[in-house]
């Protein structure tokens, strides 16, 4: 029988394009409230498991890691961003950073100069491999394997520059814990301001003031974790680390409820970031 439907639309016969769900949350105040919370955890937690668990940080360091690795193995295979498995990483990444950095200085004796220049290095390593393998340092395309990848591996070496960077500060100018959370605060300011008075690009912001939230977090646990005869308010690390912890539990419960940091693939594509 002959066809008599007249030509067909090789567009219409073509597959609809397939929308992939970033991977990572919005950038919003829950984002850098969670973020800032999640430092101070990794700073008090990984004090807390060095003088509690008895295995010293090599062993704290290995558990810590082989935990993380199980909680970005279920990161990878979700299909979209989920608060509780993401933000779940980033407390666990930022206990590792912070191990991986006090390994360094405290086991093995590199000084802090040292440790701080090597992650920078590193982490313009990273962010240049990246950019060369994407075109781009987007957040909010965090929406493949290898973007993933390229992420998490930024990630951590935030969290380990930060921490070399805030104990390289402190030691160097013996500010204190509060003032020290202070000038990283006024810091985060700065970026802020030009970023949006300035013109400063939004990535190169964005990253700058992700890096500068781990000495602030840090700072603001040691003041509140450590002995008041050594500056602190002498809360000690488990008191500390758990009312962090239960404050990032909550607002993680009410983003998975709301929503509200959950950026869809047809608002991807509209962000610069």
């Amino acid at each position: 029988m002959p066809d008599t439907a007249g030509p067909r639309d090789p567009a219409a016969a073509a597959p609809a394009p397939r929308t992939r769900w970033n991977k990572v949350p919005e950038v919003t105040a829950y984002f850098w409230i969670i973020k800032v919370l999640c430092t101070t955890v990794g700073e008090t937690a990984a004090d807390l498991l060095n003088e509690k668990a008895g295995l010293g940080l090599t062993g704290v360091s290995l558990v810590m890691s082989a935990l993380l690795a199980v909680v970005l193995v279920v990161q990878f295979r979700t299909r979209a961003y989920r608060p509780g498995v993401y933000w779940l990483a980033v407390a666990l990444i930022s206990v590792v950073g912070t191990l991986v950095s006090d390994n360094l200085t405290d086991n093995m004796g590199v000084p802090l100069t040292t440790t701080t220049t090597v992650f920078a290095i590193v982490l313009a390593i990273v962010f240049a491999a990246w950019y060369r393998a994407e075109r781009t340092l987007s957040i909010h395309h965090i929406d493949s394997t290898r973007r993933e990848t390229f992420y998490w591996l930024a990630v951590l070496f935030t969290f380990a520059l930060g921490t070399s960077a805030g104990d390289l500060v402190a030691e160097r100018m013996d500010l204190g814990y509060w003032v020290s959370a202070v000038l990283f605060a006024a810091a985060i300011a700065a970026v802020a301001m030009a970023r949006f008075a300035l013109g400063l690009g939004a990535v190169g912001s964005f990253w700058i003031a992700y890096i500068l939230t781990r000495p602030l977090g840090a700072s603001m646990g040691d003041y509140l974790s450590q002995p008041t005869g050594d500056g602190g308010l002498g809360l000690g690390t488990v008191v500390t680390s758990a009312l962090f912890l239960l404050v990032i539990l909550g607002l993680v419960i009410r983003l998975s409820v709301t929503r509200k940091d959950v950026i869809e693939p047809e608002r991807a594509a509209e962000h610069a970031v």
